[in-house]
C-alpha cells in the first residue's frame, strides 16, 4: 500500500447472512486514490428468489425492483475486474468480503485474493470516544451525508467518506502514537494493520511537528494538563430572593419558573437559616431541579467549603457538568468550578498502561483497547474511562491498567508528575462543587480514609435511590472458588510471589513475611475447599440463608473449619500490619516494576481483609438486621458468602453522615403513601422535614390512563398463558400505533418470551422491537429508540425510570403488570421478615411504596415539559378492582382520568387523545 493505491470501498445488501443459501440483492463500490473519489459502481442484483419482508423493510429494496435487475452471474466478471489490483475496504469486512467471494466462487469466477481493510476496527482505534460504531451513527456524528442507510450505494459512499475522515485523524496524531499503534495492529482484521503501518511510514517521511498541546513522556504522547485555579469574585454576593432579582440575574439566559424558584429558596434557606440538619424536598422531574439546587449553592460554596452533589448515576454526573453548570456559568458572576469525582478504578494508571505495552498480550480485543487508549491519551486530561463509551471495564485490559490509588505510585516513575488521580486531587482543591454518585457516597463508609472533604453542604439528588444503593454497597461478599483461582495464579511459577522473591533478595524481614503469607494462603484455600464440601452436606438443596438456629446446629467438623478460617484470616491481617511497617521504612527503595507487584500484594491483603469482615459478621452477628447468605450457582464452583445489612440506609450510622453540616435530599417521589415521613424513617431521619413543590404540569389535560375493561386475572395465568396474553394484547395496541412506545415488564424471562413471539411479525412490517438484554447496552438501545419514528422498546428494572425522552419521542407507556416485587424471592422474603421483626408492616411500608414508586416513575416518563402529551396503559386490572389498587392509584396525580375500555376502543382513544 502507498499513496497511489486504489481503495475499493464496498457494501453489499443480501437476503440474509448465510452465503450458502442467501444471495446478494445490491452491490455498491466507490474507488478512492490519493484521498480522492475516482469512480463509482452500483447495481441491484436479482437474487432469483423472494426477498424476506424484513430485508425489504430494512433496505427498501422490493421484489418488484430487482425483477429486471441482472443476476449475479451477469455481473460477476465485471465486479472481479473492478476489484482487481485494489485494496478492499468495508464496514465489517469479514461479512462483505467472504459473502462476495462465496458468490464469485458459485459463479465460477476466481475468488478475490486482494488485501482488505476494516473500517469498524479503524473507527474503534482512531475514534475511541464515539458512543456507537454503527455506520449510520458514525455518519451522523461526523456530518457525513448518508441519504439511504442499508442501501449498498449509499453505505459504500459513506464508508468511503469515513475512511478519508479516519485517515485525516491518523495524520494528526503524533508519530510516537502512530508508531506504537502500527506495532500493535498486527492483530487487526486482514491487512488493516498494513494500512496503518503505511500511513505511519508516510508521516515518518514528512516528520510533522508535535502539537504544542501535547508532550511525550516515556514514549507515550499525552495531552498537557493545567490546573484551573479558582477565581473568587472578591465581593459579597447577595442571593436573589425575589422574582425580580432572579430575572435580573438570569440576563435572559434562563426563564423564570415559579416552582424552580421555590426550590432555590428552600435550598438556600436550609443551608443558611434552618437549625435542623436534614431537609427532604419532593420536586417533579422536568421542572429544572438541577438548576434549582445548583444556583443557590453557588452563592455559598468555596473550595474550602465545597458543595457536594450526589446523584444516582455516572450519566447524570456527566449531564450536570456538561449541560447544567455551563448554562449557569453564562450569567453567574461567581462561577461554579466543578469536578466529577469517581472511585480510583475509573481512572487510567499511566505507568501500568505503559507496562502492558512492554509485555504484549496476544489477544485482539486487548490490542484494540491498547490502540484506542493511545489515541485517547492525546485528547483526555482526566484519564476517566467514562470518556470511552463502548468499553467493558471488566475486561482483562482495564483490570490491568485501572488505577490502584496514589499510594501505589512510584515517585521514580516518569509518569508520576502526569498522573491522572494526582491531577484530580489537585483539581478538587480548586473546585467549589464536587459531583459524585450515590455508590461513591455509600462507599465512604467502607474506606479507611475518606475521599470527600468535610463540608457544610451536601445535596442528594434522586434521593429515593439512596437506601437501595446503601444496602447494595454494604452487602460485602466473596467467592471461594475465585479466591482459590487467584491464589493459584500468585503462587505459580511466574506468579507474584516468584517476583517478590526477586525484589526481596537482600531483605530478610520482607522475605520472611512473604513466605508466611504464602503458607497462610495455601492453608486458607484448603480450608475453603473443605468448608464447601461440609456445607454441601449441612444445607438443604436450595437453601441460601443461614439463620442463627442453622449455625448452632452445624456439625463440630464444620464449626472447627469456620474457626480455622477465622484464625488464618486473623494471622493474615497481622502479616499485613508487619508488611506495611516494613514497606514504610523503605518506601522508595524500589523502582516502578516492584511498586506494581507491591500494589498487587496490597490488593491481595485487601481481599483477605474483606474475607475477615464478612466471616466475622457471618459467624458472630445474628442480630435481625444482618442476613447471612451462602450462595451456590449451578455453573459456578465454590461458595459465595455474603452478609446483607438491612439497616445500611440508616444514615446517622454511616461514617460520612456526620461529616456534613447540612444535607438536602431531593427527589421526584419522596411521599407516596399517606405516611408523610415514611421515606425519612427509611433513612433513619424520622424528624426530618419534607417540603413538596407542586408539579408545573396540567397532568389531567396532558395525560390519561387506560385499563382494559376485560382482561385475564394475571396471577392465575401460567407463564406460557401470561406471555401469550401479553403478546396478543400488545400486538393489538401497537400494530397500528406508528409512534414510539415503551413497554415495561417486571420480569426479564417474560420480556424475552413476548419478544420472541412478536419481533419477527413486526419486523416484517418494517418496525423493529428493541429489547433489553437483546441487541446492545441500555444506552445503545435508548439512542436507537430516540432516533426511531415508531420504535418499540421493551424494558425492565432501570427502564422504569431515568429515561428522558421529551415530546413526541415518547407518548405511550404500557405497564404489563403491577410492579410488586416477588415475595418468594429469598432477598425480598428476608427483607419482609426483618421488617416484621422490628414491628413494621412489610406490605404497607415496603411492598406497596416500592410498587407506587415504580408506577410513578413509569408515568413520569411521559411528561417532561408543559407541551408533552402521553397515555399510560396498565394491562393489569388489579389496578382498578382491588383495595391495594386504590392505594396504588395515589401514585398518579389526583385529577388524571382513568378510563376502562376494550382494547379496540383503547387504540382509537390513544390516537384521538394524542391528536387532540
Amino acid at each position: 500500500m502507498n499513496r497511489n493505491t486504489t481503495y475499493a470501498v464496498v457494501d453489499i445488501e443480501t437476503t440474509g447472512t448465510d452465503p450458502k443459501v442467501d444471495r446478494i440483492i445490491q452491490i455498491g463500490c466507490v474507488l478512492i486514490r490519493n484521498g480522492r473519489l475516482i469512480n463509482r459502481f452500483a447495481t441491484d442484483i436479482n437474487p432469483g428468489r423472494k426477498i424476506p419482508k424484513q430485508i425489504q423493510n430494512l433496505t427498501h429494496i422490493s421484489n418488484g425492483r430487482v425483477q429486471k435487475a441482472p443476476y449475479f452471474e451477469d455481473v460477476a466478471f465485471i465486479i472481479a475486474d473492478l476489484l482487481a489490483d485494489t485494496v478492499f475496504v468495508a464496514h465489517n469486512i469479514f461479512f462483505d468480503y467472504q459473502f462476495l467471494n462465496a458468490e464469485l466462487k458459485r459463479c465460477g469466477v476466481t475468488p478475490l485474493k486482494i488485501s482488505g481493510i476494516d473500517t469498524v476496527e479503524l473507527a474503534q482505534i482512531f475514534l475511541p470516544e464515539e458512543s456507537s460504531f454503527r455506520l449510520s451513527d458514525l455518519a451522523e456524528s461526523f456530518g457525513l451525508q448518508h441519504d439511504n442507510p442499508h442501501q449498498a450505494d449509499s453505505d459504500a459512499e459513506v464508508t468511503a467518506a469515513l475512511l478519508l475522515y479516519i485517515e485525516a485523524v491518523m495524520r494528526q496524531l503524533p508519530l510516537v502514537t502512530l508508531q506504537t499503534i502500527s506495532e500493535l495492529a498486527i492483530l487487526t482484521a486482514m491487512q488493516t494493520g498494513d494500512y496503518i503501518k503505511n500511513i505511519y511510514q508516510q508521516q515518518l517521511k514528512e516528520n510533522p511537528l508535535l502539537s504544542e498541546e501535547l508532550e511525550i513522556v516515556a514514549g507515550i504522547a499525552l495531552r498537557k494538563k493545567a490546573i484551573t485555579l479558582y477565581e473568587d469574585s472578591y465581593y459579597q454576593k447577595k442571593y436573589p430572593q425575589k422574582k425580580s432579582q432572579k430575572e435580573k440575574l438570569y440576563q435572559n439566559e434562563l426563564s423564570f419558573r415559579k416552582e424552580q424558584a421555590r426550590l432555590m429558596n428552600l435550598v438556600y434557606q436550609h443551608f443558611t437559616q434552618d437549625e435542623t440538619k436534614d431537609l427532604l424536598i419532593e420536586a417533579a422531574t422536568g421542572m429544572g431541579k438541577t438548576i434549582g439546587y445548583l444556583l443557590p449553592a453557588s452563592f455559598l460554596a468555596t473550595p474550602e467549603n465545597p458543595v457536594i452533589v450526589s446523584t444516582v448515576s455516572l450519566l447524570l454526573q456527566e449531564q450536570i457538568i456538561k449541560k447544567d453548570i455551563p448554562l449557569l456559568n453564562r450569567f453567574l458572576e461567581q462561577k461554579i468550578q466543578a469536578v466529577v469525582v469517581k472511585s480510583k478504578r475509573h481512572y487510567l494508571d499511566l505507568a501500568r498502561f505503559k507496562q502492558t505495552l512492554l509485555s504484549p498480550v496476544s489477544q485482539k480485543q486487548y490490542a484494540l483497547y491498547q490502540m484506542a487508549v493511545l489515541v485517547w491519551l492525546t485528547k483526555t486530561t482526566t484519564g476517566d474511562f467514562g470518556e470511552l463509551n463502548l468499553i467493558n471495564l471488566n475486561h482483562l485490559f482495564f483490570q490491568d491498567v485501572a488505577h490502584r490509588g496514589v499510594n501505589y505510585l512510584s515517585p521514580k516513575s516518569p509518569f508520576y508528575p502526569h498522573d491522572f488521580l494526582k491531577f484530580l486531587n489537585s483539581q478538587m482543591q480548586e473546585s467549589n462543587c464536587l459531583i459524585i454518585n450515590h455508590a461513591f457516597l455509600a462507599q465512604e463508609s467502607l474506606r479507611q480514609e475518606p475521599l470527600l472533604p468535610q463540608s457544610p453542604y451536601l445535596i442528594v439528588d434522586e434521593a429515593h435511590h439512596l437506601p437501595t444503593i446503601c444496602e447494595r454497597i454494604a452487602a460485602e461478599s466473596f467467592n471461594t472458588f475465585s479466591f482459590e483461582k487467584k491464589v493459584q495464579q500468585v503462587l505459580g511459577e511466574d506468579g507474584l510471589f516468584a517476583r517478590l522473591d526477586n525484589w526481596l533478595k537482600e531483605e530478610l524481614e520482607g522475605k520472611r513475611l512473604v513466605n508466611l503469607l504464602q503458607e497462610e494462603l495455601k492453608e486458607l484455600g484448603a480450608s475453603y475447599e473443605m468448608l464447601a464440601d461440609l456445607l454441601a452436606q449441612e444445607l438443604a438443596e436450595h437453601q441460601e440463608i443461614v439463620t442463627a438456629e442453622d449455625f448452632v446446629k452445624f456439625d463440630k467438623k464444620t464449626m472447627k473449619c469456620f474457626k480455622k478460617i477465622e484464625l488464618f484470616l486473623q494471622e493474615s491481617a497481622e502479616i499485613r500490619d508487619s508488611w506495611q511497617q516494613f514497606i514504610q521504612k523503605r518506601q522508595f527503595a524500589w523502582g516502578t516494576m516492584a511498586q506494581f507487584d507491591f500494589a498487587i500484594l496490597d490488593e491481595l491483603f485487601n481481599d483477605l481483609a474483606k474475607h475477615k469482615r464478612v466471616m466475622q459478621r457471618f459467624c458472630h452477628d445474628f442480630t435481625p438486621r444482618y442476613i447471612h447468605w451462602v450462595l451456590r450457582r449451578e455453573n459456578q464452583h465454590g461458595l459465595t458468602f455474603q452478609v446483607t445489612d438491612f439497616e445500611a440506609a440508616i444514615l446517622p450510622q454511616t461514617k460520612w453522615y456526620s461529616r456534613f453540616e447540612k444535607i438536602v435530599y431531593i427527589g421526584g417521589a419522596l411521599k407516596l403513601t399517606k405516611d408523610r415521613n415514611l421515606f425519612a424513617k427509611r433513612l433513619g431521619l424520622p424528624a426530618a422535614n419534607l417540603k413538596i413543590i407542586p408539579a408545573p404540569f396540567d397532568y389531567d389535560k396532558q395525560t390519561e390512563i387506560l385499563v382494559p375493561i376485560k382482561a385475564a386475572h394475571i396471577p392465575q395465568l401460567s407463564p406460557s398463558e401470561y406471555s401469550d396474553f401479553l403478546a396478543e394484547n400488545l400486538t393489538i395496541l401497537l400494530k397500528d400505533f406508528n409512534r414510539p412506545a415503551l413497554v415495561l415488564f417486571t420480569s426479564h424471562e417474560v420480556l424475552q418470551k413476548v419478544y420472541e413471539k412478536m419481533h419477527l411479525k413486526f419486523l416484517e412490517n418494517g418496525r423493529e422491537i428493541l429489547a433489553q438484554g437483546i441487541g446492545g447496552s441500555r444506552d445503545k438501545l435508548l439512542k436507537r429508540f430516540s432516533q426511531s419514528d415508531a420504535g418499540i422498546l421493551f424494558g425492565t428494572d432501570s427502564f422504569w425510570e431515568g429515561i428522558d425522552l421529551p415530546g413526541e419521542q415518547l407518548e405511550l407507556v404500557i405497564v404489563t403488570r403491577l410492579p410488586f416485587e416477588n415475595p418468594k424471592r429469598p432477598f425480598v422474603h428476608a427483607r419482609y421478615d426483618f421488617l416484621s421483626s422490628i414491628g413494621a408492616d412489610p406490605f404497607y411500608e415496603e411492598s406497596l411504596p416500592n410498587a407506587m414508586l415504580k408506577l410513578r416513575q413509569a408515568y413520569g416518563r411521559l411528561i417532561r415539559s408543559p407541551k408533552d402529551r402521553g397515555v399510560m396503559v396498565v394491562l393489569d386490572r388489579r389496578f382498578v378492582n382491588t383495595t391495594y389498587g386504590k392505594q396504588l392509584r395515589q401514585a398518579i396525580p389526583k385529577k388524571v382520568v382513568i378510563n376502562e375500555l376494550s382494547l379496540l376502543e383503547m387504540t382509537l382513544e390513544i390516537t384521538k387523545f394524542l391528536k387532540d
